[in-house]
Formats: C-alpha cells, structure tokens, sequence
C-alpha cells in the first residue's frame, strides 16, 4: 500500500498525542465531539496534552515553556489550542543500544513495559531508571528543592510522552509529549513538568497525590506515512491522523499505541474517535475516511509506581550505587 517512511527531523513537525483514558462511548453525531472531547488544533506543531477521561490524543496544544511539537497521546478535551496538533512501522529509525545497566531486565515484575515494547529481541532502550528521575523531577519541584543531577542513561534524542495516572484504577493525570526528537536528559524534565503541571483538562499535580501516583515514558520509532487509513495493526501502532475539517481547516489528532486496545476499539471506531477528538462535527463517511493521512508508528514504554520508584532508588543508591544520587530529602531516610 504506498508506503513512506517519515524520517529522522521530519517526524519531529508532528504534535503528540495521549495515551490513556476511561472506557468512551463512540458517538458520531455531529457536534457531539465524540470521545477525546475537544481537539485538535491547526495543522502548524504545537503542543497538546494526552490522556483524559477518555482520550488519548487531542490535538490541542498547549502554550507551556520552549517552542517545540507538544500533544497529548491520550485524549480527551484539549487545552488551549496554539497551532498545535497531535500524533503514530515498518520503518527503520535505528536505535542506538542502551547503555550497560539501563536495560528493563532484572527489575521488579511490577515494573511494566508497555504493548510495543522492543521488538524482535532487542533492548530496549526507554528503562526504569527514566520514570525514577520523572518521578525525581516532580519530587524536587513540588518540594522546592534543587532539581536533580544529569541522569546516566542515554541522552540521545527521541520523540517522547510522560503519561501520570493515579490511584488504584490508574485514571489519566496528565499526559504530553512531543513528536519533535528531543535529547532525552532535558526533554523528560521539560515533559515531566509540563505533563504534571500544565496539562489543561486537569488541575497542577500537588505534593499529596505523589504516593498515588504512575510515570509511564514512552518513547515515539518508526513512523511511517501510509496510503491506506486501515494500514495499522490495534496494539502495536501508534497513529497520527491529518484531515481538513468542515470548515476547511486542516487538522491533527493521535493516540498512542496502548490507548485503541485499552478502550476495546476496532479501526474504524479509532479513527472515528480521533475525527472528533481532532475536532470534526460533520457526520463521518467512508469516503472521507479515505481522505485521511495517516502516519503510524511504535513505542518503547515503561510504567513505574511511586512504590517502586522509592524501592528501586534505594536499592540502586544504598547497594550499587547504579543512577544518579539520591537528593538529600529526609523523604528517603
């Protein structure tokens, strides 16, 4: 099916999306907004948020610090729209290895790596020590302390998501990322604080939510435009839709590769979920699902719980000193 790889900083134009959400009814009636609420916004990059009761992915940007592609993953109303937009393997966007002793083998089994994690055999590269220094992010900045030290694990750049849920039934918290390829030292710090604090469908995280608490990282490969709006596989890939709406405007809107599993979605009702989480009111025809530019992609992910997160520090710090020191907070002694 025609297909064309997105390569290296071309990919980076695109706006993330989100990743998790409640359970949503599909609605395609016009005007509804459909599941993932308000979306998307222009075609220009621009930043966005990912999870939200429903949704993954709108494509509203959201205005936070530097000038680079932000979207949520996950969806959901959008936040305020600044040109922004959303985001989607066979393609072959190498990875550099991880280096020794960042790898997910030999962690605790309630560490999860998420679906499209690695594939065939490899290591991969997203580990558990990037959602600790997430966590130790957030920690420094709700205790005002000084943020942490340069992190060991690989600094090379990639599209990225933060993903936050909480509480038992893990609901969505926050969720942004950026399409753009970001050195993963700064990008995970910039997308900590700004998925916590800035996602617009919530409220900033404040310091008692912390022990209830989930860091997802997930790390955006592969994207690869394809000819055919059906030319994906439900659980493995990631999509990123374009589309002009009624109006003429063109449009962006994604869900990360969890988020059409999670909600028990086929094909269509995902993209149909994406037309209205990206904004579209008219009703939805097949011929204008033909219309449609569709680009997919991959993930590597990894999810830690704030319980882990404290043991997995300890035990890195106090035993073989692997990862960065622990900040002096008296919350560790």
């Amino acid at each position: 099916m025609g297909r064309k790889r997105c390569v290296g900083a071309d990919c980076s134009k695109m706006a993330a999306g989100c990743c998790g959400v409640k359970k949503q009814k599909l609605s395609g009636s016009p005007g509804s907004g459909g599941p993932g609420g308000v979306g998307a916004g222009s075609g220009v990059a621009g930043t966005g948020h990912c999870g939200s009761e429903l949704g993954l992915g709108s494509s509203a940007t959201v205005a936070a610090a530097a000038n680079v592609s932000r979207a949520n993953g996950l969806g959901g109303p959008g936040g305020n729209v600044s040109g922004g937009s959303s985001s989607g393997s066979s393609g072959t966007n190498a990875l550099s290895p991880a280096p020794a002793g960042y790898t997910s083998s030999g962690l605790s089994p309630n560490l999860s790596p998420g679906p499209g994690s690695g594939s065939g055999g490899r290591k991969m590269v997203v580990s558990a020590e990037m959602c600790c220094f997430c966590f130790d992010v957030l920690y420094c900045h709700l205790y005002g302390y000084q943020p942490p030290r340069t992190p060991r694990f690989t600094n090379d750049p990639y599209p990225l998501f933060v993903t936050w849920k909480i509480g038992r039934d893990k609901r969505l918290r926050g969720c942004i990322g950026t399409f753009s390829a970001m050195n993963l030292h700064s990008g995970l710090r910039e997308y900590t604080l700004t998925s916590a604090l800035k996602d617009s469908r919530f409220p900033p995280m404040t310091r008692d939510e912390l022990p209830r608490l989930f860091c997802s990282v997930s790390l955006l490969t592969n994207f690869e435009d394809v000819g055919d709006y059906l030319d994906w596989e439900v659980g493995v890939h990631g999509i990123r839709i374009e589309f002009f709406n009624e109006k003429g405007s063109k449009r962006t809107a994604t869900y990360l590769p969890e988020v059409a599993k999670e909600q028990g979605w086929d094909h269509i009702q995902t993209i149909d979920s994406l037309l209205r989480k990206g904004g579209y009111k008219a009703p939805i025809t097949n011929d204008f699902r033909k219309t449609i530019k569709l680009t997919r992609y991959r993930s590597e992910k990894m999810t830690m719980g704030y319980a882990e997160y404290i043991a997995h520090r300890q035990h890195h710090h106090y035993q073989n000193g692997i990862g960065h020191p622990l900040p002096p907070y008296n919350h560790y002694s």
